[in-house]
């Protein structure tokens, strides 16, 4: 087995918010009818990849994910408050439509009044993803469960992208998923907003 550490960041399944467009934030929202059968349909290829520890939000619409691969790789899903979305404020429950006409400056900057910090959410995140690498065997695959921005942040991080040029990465998509893999000292994005299995990545570029 390589010794070459590798993270799957996975967002949860569609929830009813989702398809309304209104900010979820920290809320507990669960999944929706679709949502559970994408969180089926990709835990059933996930499984596949070997997983060794799967860590999740403890918010609903992650841990019912994560419960998913849990069940299909025969793990026991571990849980850390620290994996959760973005505390939103006053701009939970709201749609994009809303939130645009109220805050229309903030909006556009994704700067929520009385949210939490952009830094504060890469903070935790990224703590919580060290926790559960000290855990992971050598050359084995963690799997983290979360939320959309929340993952980007934590991605962000690995990648020593800064706080304020996180939108170099693309959304994830409901129940997509990106892998990091490290070679020397260095994270490499090697998929991002994945939905399928491709072909083995050789991690070296050198021949």
């Amino acid at each position: 087995m390589s010794e070459t550490p590798r993270v799957l960041f996975w967002r949860h399944g569609r929830t009813a918010w989702n398809v309304e467009n209104r900010f979820q934030g920290q809320t507990d929202i669960g999944l929706d009818r679709l949502g559970h059968a994408q969180a089926e349909r990709a835990a059933g290829l996930l499984a596949t990849l070997g997983p060794d520890l799967v860590v999740a939000s403890d918010l609903e619409r992650a841990a019912d994910t994560a419960g998913y691969l849990g069940r299909a790789a025969d793990l026991e899903v571990e849980y850390d408050k620290d994996l959760r979305e973005r505390y939103g404020g006053s701009w939970e429950g709201l749609t994009g439509v809303e939130l645009a006409r109220r805050w229309p400056v903030e909006h556009a900057n994704m700067d929520i009044p009385d949210g939490e910090d952009v830094a504060e959410v890469g903070d935790r995140m990224q703590a919580a993803v060290d926790r559960a690498l000290e855990r992971t065997p050598a050359g084995g695959l963690l799997v983290v469960v979360s939320h959309g921005a929340a993952l980007r942040m934590a991605i962000s991080r690995m990648l020593d992208v800064p706080d304020e040029q996180r939108e170099i990465l693309g959304p994830l998509s409901n129940c997509s998923w990106s892998m990091l893999a490290r070679r020397r000292d260095t994270w490499r994005l090697m998929e991002h907003n994945a939905a399928s299995l491709p072909e083995p990545v050789v991690l070296s570029d050198d021949t």
